[in-house]
């Protein structure tokens, strides 16, 4: 049995302007446990997600994901974990694959399935040809946010950042031409990306893991929290999100990364690291995020199998595997040690990200193995 009790919290900011935050708690009365769900668009939304996390795992052996998902050709399908500002709606909807869901899955005995019946899209900069997809589903019955528009045409300007750079739109997921209706695959995952956006432009584009390290990764949760994403972040973060889904977690982080390990196992899928962010230098030293076309060729590599039979070397201090060569990218994009342009010291960019890595993941360290924790990176 679950109840939900709301209630409106407002705040007087001047003389002239108020804002009003509708609060909810959600209590599950079987289990004896709270959860406060975050103000986000429906406040029942991430309270539901988080009564999923609770008991899919605990009562069904189901892992929750808070990830997208779609499905090639073959039936395989690859699910992509991120936190906002990653790639995760933008990478899963790929004209040569079917979109399973952009945002919370499950993953049984079974396969994948979606949870919910929508997408919700960063609109800052969008494109017909960047992304041709999302772009075309912004029509009739589309819900566009903190956008500007001409009054007279109505054309929305998606550069224009006058509001915030958290521009978006929600939109039933159908709304994507090439969708899977019902959202449900009975294949497994054969590839998991772990998506991640560094904003130090240290990491890797892509690296190929190993269990350990993506249990490591995946308990970690890195990002760069980027302007936009959130109210009062005007400059990259170094952030962290454990699962990708820390405010949705009911039981620790262990429990969900050693059922992402165990599937993993059971459907001999392969496991990534992959960066969307800057390249070449970070932001402070006005390097530039990874084109998208360059990611794109990446995935496609991924997909077609090509990417796990290259050959590799190991990127020091994370101990990462990174392939020397992918079909699409130019080489010197692909192992940042041998790509840096900034004025930045490299080695010392890349030992404070290691750092920040190794005094996040105290707090995990009692329940980990000892294979997870010597996947830390070594400073």
């Amino acid at each position: 049995m679950f109840s939900m009790t709301s209630f409106w919290i407002r705040f007087d900011l001047s003389g002239s302007h108020e804002l009003s935050l509708r609060c909810s708690r959600l209590y599950w009365h079987e289990s004896g446990k709270e959860a406060e769900c975050s103000t986000i668009n429906t406040n029942s939304r991430p309270g539901i997600f988080t009564v999923l996390y609770y008991e899919m795992p605990i009562k069904h052996d189901v892992l929750t994901l808070h990830s997208s998902a779609n499905q090639g050709q073959n039936g395989d399908v690859t699910v992509f974990f991120g936190l906002s500002g990653t790639g995760k709606t933008t990478l899963s909807a790929d004209p040569k694959r079917a979109l399973i869901g952009d945002d919370e899955h499950c993953w049984s005995d079974t396969g994948v399935f979606n949870i919910e019946g929508g997408c919700y899209a960063k609109c800052i900069g969008l494109s017909a040809e960047k992304e041709p997809d999302i772009y075309n589903a912004i029509k009739f019955g589309s819900i566009l946010e903190n956008v500007v528009f001409d009054p007279v045409t109505r054309v929305v300007d998606y550069d224009d950042t006058t509001l915030t750079e958290n521009t978006r739109c929600a939109y039933p997921i159908e709304y994507i031409e090439n969708t899977k209706i019902p959202c449900v695959s009975d294949g497994h995952p054969k590839n998991i990306i772990l998506l991640t956006c560094d904003a130090r432009g240290v990491l890797p584009p892509i690296s190929k893991l190993t269990t350990a390290q993506t249990m490591y990764h995946f308990i970690s949760g890195y990002t760069s929290k980027m302007a936009g994403t959130e109210e009062g972040v005007t400059e990259p973060q170094a952030t962290f999100s454990s699962c990708f889904a820390q405010p949705f977690l009911a039981l620790h982080p262990m429990k969900y990364a050693t059922m992402l390990a165990e599937k993993i196992a059971s459907h001999n899928a392969n496991a990534w690291l992959l960066n969307t962010g800057w390249t070449g230098a970070g932001v402070k030293d006005n390097g530039k995020r990874c084109p998208l076309k360059y990611t794109r060729a990446i995935l496609d590599a991924i997909h077609s199998g090509e990417l796990a039979n290259q050959e590799y070397e190991v990127y020091e201090t994370f101990n990462l595997s990174v392939p020397k060569t992918c079909p699409g990218v130019p080489d010197e994009l692909l192992n940042p040690a041998k790509g840096w342009t900034g004025a930045s010291d490299f080695k010392g960019e890349v030992t404070k990200l290691g750092e920040l890595f190794n005094e996040n993941f105290k707090k995990y360290s009692s329940e980990a193995t000892p294979e997870v924790l010597e996947a830390a990176p070594k400073c």
